[in-house]
């Protein structure tokens, strides 16, 4: 009886898993937990924790079992809790887009399938074939525009970013042309005393650490060709990328007042995207 009833129990818990025809799950399955999860536009400590298990190479490996033939990856295994994880994250970002559609009427109100990423990663042309990203994200925008892009990773790495990271060369150049025209409106907002107290000082940081918009990987050493090294637009002209990230520790994305942090946030930063977005879409005597 008693392992009757056992078997009852596995066949249960390999039920919650989306199979292929053909496939099994040969080993233990790991259940969500019954408790513990947050209400819905909350994240719990149940995702932190299974997204900190990701960055175990043991947990974070598609190596297959061969199985008569058939193959089946190891994430299988532990579906169910990542299932949960995910209907979680769907419903925190589905509160947070109401919010940002709240703030900021230009974001259309997407549902959550179109704006969160994938879990796996692009591994085509990466010498690091590790399958499963350590994080969960979601971008928001306007239809080809820049906007806002929420990161939540253990560890005190979560992000909330906007900006233009590596535009392409006609969108550089159309920044840049708006810049040499007039710096005066992004100057203002970078320089705005919420917009300093969220992404720091509006200047070049002295140990070339980031820094407000500056201090990013692909910023130029030089002035870029055809300008002058001593323009008084310098600093910002050497930028490729103009954009801003903010961090969170884990006890504020677990807090019951996450998401009334983020909108403040999100307040700071839509002039800062409507700027971008004009400076790349209109012209400079707009």
């Amino acid at each position: 009886r008693e392992k009757k009833k056992r078997k009852t129990q596995e066949e249960e818990e390999v039920s919650d898993i989306d199979l292929k025809d053909g496939q099994e799950v040969v080993g233990k399955v790991v259940q969500a937990p019954k408790t513990g999860w947050a209400a819905k536009g909350r994240i719990s400590q149940h995702t932190l924790d299974f997204l900190k298990q990701l960055r175990d190479p043991a947990c974070n490996d598609r190596a297959c079992f061969p199985l008569r033939g058939l193959l089946i990856s190891l994430i299988h295994v532990a579906e169910p809790v990542y299932r949960r994880c995910e209907t979680e994250f769907r419903e925190f970002i589905q509160a947070f887009s109401e919010i940002l559609v709240g703030v900021d009427p230009q974001i259309p109100p997407l549902p959550p399938k179109d704006v969160v990423h994938r879990i796996y990663r692009d591994i085509r042309f990466s010498n690091d074939k590790t399958p499963y990203k350590t994080g969960l994200s979601a971008s928001f925008s306007r239809s080809g525009r820049k906007g806002i892009f929420a990161f939540f990773k253990p560890g005190d790495e979560s992000v909330i970013a906007a900006g233009a990271w590596c535009p392409g060369k006609n969108e550089l150049s159309s920044i840049r042309n708006h810049i040499l025209h007039s710096s005066d409106r992004l100057r203002e907002i970078i320089s705005h005393p919420d917009f300093v107290a969220n992404f720091g000082e509006p200047r070049p940081h002295p140990k070339g650490k980031r820094q407000s918009v500056f201090g990013h990987e692909d910023e130029l050493k030089t002035a870029p060709k055809g300008v002058n090294k001593s323009h008084s637009d310098i600093d910002l002209l050497k930028c490729r990328s103009l954009a801003v990230s903010r961090t969170f520790k884990d006890e504020q994305v677990l807090g019951s007042d996450y998401t009334e942090e983020l909108e403040k946030v999100v307040r700071v930063l839509r002039p800062f995207v409507h700027c971008l977005n004009d400076m790349i879409t209109l012209p400079v005597d707009n």
